[in-house]
């Protein structure tokens, strides 16, 4: 079913890399096509063209016979249509100059039938009826049978040529589609491992009922830092946290931004019901935030996880006046 119109052509074959005039000669030199042939096909365009439509009329009663390609007609208008376009690609074939154009133009005929999802069997046996239907007449027309031989083997030549070309564009579209899908399965599979990545980076740990630890090792960005706090307040809602040890010892600089993030999600633990400890503050660190002129004021800190810890555990075993924090 070698018919489609210029517009589907060119969307076809829009992705298909034309081939070029060394590569046509290529595959011609392997089918042994040759000016002869060439020759051959235009002395057989009276016979091809006095016989086309009969040959359309058999192929497409054959195709209206088959469930799966009449499901390609949505109507008889469309049946006819599609006729037309069918028959000038057979004519196309006895009309000579076999060259880029009409090899380009074979190409996004394929990848059109690829679109459509026209499959490769049922393009391969509308050319395998058309030869044999117009073998029938060809024969006929000459009185030496080796002459009538060569005229065939011409056409089948061109053909094969033909064939090749269609066959080129559907492996290539479905090489494009296996790309895209190992695009998107690596792109789906990176952004899991980032995101497998980020949840190991800021694990919220719940030391005993109401007592939550999250120590941080690494640098601090913008957006982990707000991974952070969403992991935080997270876990305390799920957890039913009541303090909770944020302890940067593994954290090698601290800036004026991660440092009002911090204070920001003191803030925010507050709001859920929680305080908030953080511990692990290096001396370098603590001259930084004085430095930067910090708030800190809202901020508990400690020395270290352990003391972190007693405090959190001195809070939760008992009241606590808001001054102590």
């Amino acid at each position: 079913m070698a018919g489609v119109s210029d517009q589907d052509a060119r969307r076809g074959g829009a992705a298909v890399a034309p081939i070029d005039a060394k590569e046509l000669a290529r595959r011609k030199q392997w089918l042994q096509f040759t000016d002869e042939d060439e020759a051959r096909l235009l002395a057989l365009d009276v016979v091809a063209r006095e016989h086309a439509d009969a040959v359309i009329e058999e192929l497409y009663e054959h195709f209206l016979a088959n469930e799966k390609t009449a499901a390609f007609f949505a109507n008889a208008e469309e049946v006819e249509r599609v006729k037309n376009l069918q028959r000038a690609y057979f004519k196309r074939l006895t009309q000579g100059n076999y060259d880029v154009a009409y090899a380009s133009e074979r190409v996004r005929i394929g990848a059109t039938h690829h679109r459509i999802g026209l499959d490769i069997k049922w393009y391969l046996g509308a050319y395998s009826f058309y030869i044999r239907a117009i073998t029938a007449h060809i024969v006929p027309k000459f009185d030496d049978l080796d002459e009538a031989l060569a005229h065939w083997h011409a056409l089948k030549k061109l053909v094969f040529l033909d064939m090749g070309l269609a066959l080129d564009a559907y492996v290539a579209a479905r090489e494009r589609v296996i790309e895209d899908q190992q695009e998107a399965l690596r792109e789906l599979t990176l952004r899991h491992a980032q995101e497998t990545v980020q949840e190991l980076s800021t694990p919220v740990l719940q030391v005993r009922p109401g007592l939550l630890i999250l120590p941080i090792i690494g640098s601090i960005d913008s957006q982990r830092a707000q991974m952070i706090t969403q992991a935080v307040l997270t876990s305390i809602r799920d957890r039913r946290g009541r303090a909770v040890v944020i302890d940067i010892t593994g954290v090698p600089d601290v800036d004026s931004a991660v440092a009002n993030h911090l204070v920001q999600t003191v803030d925010a633990c507050r709001l859920m019901g929680a305080k908030a400890i953080v511990t692990g503050l290096s001396p370098e660190v603590a001259q930084t935030l004085v430095t930067l002129g910090v708030d800190l004021s809202k901020m508990r800190t400690v020395g270290d996880l352990e003391g972190g810890l007693a405090a959190a555990e001195a809070l939760l075993s008992g009241p606590h006046s808001a001054a102590e924090w």
